[in-house]
């Protein structure tokens, strides 16, 4: 449930990138992705490119609380032909996040399967029975004072992955409403995760692009 959804309108949207087969935008921290189901959650990332672009049509997803970039297909051709990238795993996306604490080593990853917490959704959890398998590389760019800033590349995509898989290492993410323990949670004013790259096919031409978006934290 989303209690006082109030997404900023300023910027109202913030485009990256733009040609006849994609739009780039970078979301904002507050957002959703798509409508949720209730009627004063209807403002979202795609509702607002709908206005000016009725076709356009979402391929990938940010959770909410994680702002940066997101792909967008600008007809079904396109949707069709990305939505098979991230499908079969031929994207490349890097996050970065600061999380609680100092990691001790400087890369690593973290491979354990998830699942949706069905009586606590959308949180997720791991479960070594039904969960599906999921995979997280990570390195460290700096240490704070009580924090760690790392680039979180994940190799699967399932929902909230990154947020969970950090609180597996004891290092959850700063600002994780969900994930965070009341210190790390107290920490940030927002979640600390950004998506700031995001590397695919050209639907039409089959360039490879690579879009980089800095983190506003």
């Amino acid at each position: 449930m989303l209690l006082h959804y109030a997404p900023a309108l300023t910027p109202y949207l913030s485009f990256l990138y733009q040609d006849n087969d994609i739009l780039i935008i970078n979301k904002p921290n507050g957002l959703l992705t798509v409508p949720g189901k209730a009627p004063e959650h209807y403002d979202s990332a795609i509702t607002r490119v709908n206005k000016v672009y009725p076709e356009a049509r979402i391929v990938h997803r940010l959770d909410m609380a994680t702002s940066g970039i997101l792909c967008i297909a600008m007809h079904k051709a396109a949707h069709r032909h990305l939505s098979m990238q991230f499908q079969d795993r031929n994207t490349e996306k890097r996050y970065v996040a600061r999380v609680f604490g100092h990691l001790q080593e400087t890369t690593g990853s973290v491979s354990q399967p998830l699942i949706c917490d069905w009586p606590n959704r959308p949180k997720q959890k791991i479960c070594y029975d039904n969960g599906k398998p999921s995979l997280t590389h990570w390195q460290v760019l700096a240490h704070e004072d009580n924090a760690t800033r790392v680039a979180l590349t994940p190799v699967t995509g399932r929902s909230h992955q990154l947020r969970v898989h950090m609180q597996y290492l004891g290092h959850p993410i700063l600002g994780d409403k969900f994930y965070a323990h009341e210190q790390a949670l107290c920490a940030a004013p927002r979640l600390q995760l950004h998506a700031e790259m995001l590397k695919i096919s050209h639907p039409q031409t089959g360039e490879m692009m690579e879009f980089h978006c800095p983190a506003p934290f």
